[in-house]
């Protein structure tokens, strides 16, 4: 935690600042309170913003799924088939820029839509796919009619390859979803209970890693280090684990056959 007299870095369990040699033992019970305090308010905002969302929905569901269809829906499928035909159509160069173009534009949308809307991964991969759906039909029936061909694939491969392309936009948007909650949600909760006591568990891995004959303050620094790593892991495991695979259904037809 940091001094309140001269904003210095002390330990938690410290009684007196060993920089301005300041008593800390009335003042500190205070900021314990006041950090305990600080954790909760961020909880309850982070719940009242859930709430306001879903009392929007219900109170005016019409505008609220129209605008929001709009923004998070429409808007990246203009954008994906505006892509489309200006690298397949206009500039006609190698469709692995369109590949890429499909992966980076519904990232923004995907992290707008939790941190604005507070969708979840779940709704995430219901928008992410209708907008992927959207988005690969209209190119194909732009492919159809500039090239005077179905508009439909025929052979398998080729329905192999559309299903890939838009498992890789969905993907994509479902990433960008988790980056968000990872941003918004767990890395501020994570700063504000950094002068926390860290978990049971914490406190045993760092036992495990470090040895219990190390002093109370190291360990306590190492399960804070630790329950921060367990906090970030699975929104880190979700982000690659969905780029990864944005990544992999989105380039697989154009660089590897």
């Amino acid at each position: 935690m940091e001094c309140p007299f001269c904003a210095e870095t002390i330990k938690d369990e410290a009684v007196v600042c060993k920089h301005c040699s300041r008593d800390l033992r009335i003042v500190r019970p205070v900021i314990i309170e006041i950090e305990k305090i600080v954790i909760e308010l961020d909880a309850l905002q982070r719940e009242l913003d859930r709430t306001n969302a879903r009392i929007e929905r219900i109170r005016s569901p019409l505008r609220y799924y129209g605008v929001h269809s709009l923004a998070y829906v429409l808007i990246p499928v203009i954008l994906l088939v505006a892509a489309h035909i200006l690298i397949t159509i206009i500039l006609d160069i190698t469709p692995l820029y369109l590949r890429l173009a499909s992966v980076v534009i519904p990232l923004p949308f995907g992290f707008l839509i939790h941190s604005h809307l507070k969708i979840g991964w779940r709704g995430a991969i219901a928008v992410g796919f209708l907008t992927a759906a959207i988005a690969v039909t209209c190119m194909l029936a732009v492919t159809g009619i500039n090239d005077n061909v179905p508009i439909v694939p025929g052979p398998w491969v080729e329905w192999r390859e559309v299903i890939e392309y838009t498992a890789s936009i969905a993907l994509a948007f479902v990433t960008g979803n988790i980056l968000g909650f990872l941003i918004v949600d767990v890395l501020p909760k994570t700063v504000t209970q950094g002068g926390g006591k860290p978990n049971p568990l914490a406190y045993k891995a760092a036992g495990l890693l470090v040895g219990r004959h190390v002093g109370p303050e190291h360990l306590r620094r190492r399960a804070r280090i630790i329950q921060d790593l367990m906090t970030a892991a699975g929104p880190m495991v979700g982000i690659v684990g969905t780029a990864a695979g944005s990544l992999y259904a989105g380039l697989k037809g154009v660089i590897g056959g």
